[in-house]
Order: C-alpha cells, then structure tokens, then sequence
C-alpha cells in the first residue's frame, strides 16, 4: 500500500530557512499581468522552484493584495519581489548583470522549451506577458531566448500560472 503523507511529514522548510537558502539563478519578470489569482499563482511556483526573485511590471498587481493572498498561501512573503513599472528597464537591468533573458512567447524563431539547453551554472531571467497580448514585442526584440512550450492541441496557448509551471520546472529539474 502506498500511503497519502501528511502535512507535516513532507519535510518543509520554514520561511526562514527558505529566505536563507541559496536560491537557483533564474529571475521570474511578470509584464502586465492582469489578473490577481495568476499573479499569486506565480509566487507559489515560485517558491517551490526555490527562485531568486520575481519582479513585477506594469499593470501587474504586488502583494499585499487578498487576491494574491487568496492563490499564494502566504508565498509573497517567502518570494523576494521587486516592482519595477517599466520591463523595458528591468530587463536592461538584468543582462547588464549578464542573465540571459528568455521571452515565454510564440514567435516566428522559436526554441523549443524542450529542446533548450540549459546551462546550470548561468542565470536566467523568465519573461512572461500579458494574458491577452503576451510579451512586449519591445523584450522579445531584445531577449536572449524566446521559448516556446510544445503543444499538441487546438488552443495553442495555456494559462500564463501554468506555463510558468511548466517553464520553471524545465529550468530547475537538473539542479540540487
């Protein structure tokens, strides 16, 4: 038999040990998200993917907010996040630092999530955009990467949360 664990036999780290743990080198960059619930959504992913930070553009909506409280379950305030108005300038900033900046969007010149190489040792910014418009083409125009995830089905596009899912794991799933 194989039994359902508990709660508190999962082995979580605190808050504590989670703001002082060595996070993983990728940066989560929200460009105008619009809703509240993909926005703390964001956060919980975040935080179990042990991110670096994510920093909030534009229209997106920052913590404290109970809409964001309502999908984070309290990850807004293990997650350090920065809002910074215009993406344009945060993503200056962070390839200025030399983190290579991937755009989550389809466009004609694509990689492939599944194909990416992704190097374990270099850091990564994450861009994901608008749930109606996506990312600014002014970013894509600029990113290091645009990635696509695969899809198979009539719709071509996933929820925004959930593609951060999927993008996140692929960036994570070899690191310790």
């Amino acid at each position: 038999m194989n039994r359902k664990l508990k709660l508190w036999e999962l082995g979580r780290v605190t808050e504590e040990e989670f703001k002082a743990q060595e996070k993983f080198p990728i940066t989560v960059v929200l460009d105008n998200i619009r809703s509240l619930n993909n926005v703390g959504t964001f956060f919980r992913t975040s935080d179990a993917f042990n991110v670096e930070e994510i920093i909030l553009c534009g229209i997106t909506g920052t913590p404290p907010h109970r809409e964001i409280n309502k999908t984070a379950i309290g990850a807004t305030e293990s997650v350090k996040w920065t809002y910074v108005e215009d993406v344009n300038e945060a993503v200056a900033a962070l390839q200025a630092k030399g983190v290579k900046v991937c755009a989550i969007e389809q466009t004609e010149e694509t990689h492939f999530l599944n194909q990416m190489d992704i190097d374990l040792n270099q850091a990564y910014a994450l861009v994901f955009g608008n749930e109606v418009d996506g990312v600014q083409q002014s970013i894509i125009d600029v990113a290091d990467y645009v990635i696509e995830i695969p899809q198979f089905g009539t719709k071509h596009s996933l929820n925004v949360s959930v593609c951060a899912g999927v993008c996140l794991w692929e960036f994570v799933r070899g690191r310790k």
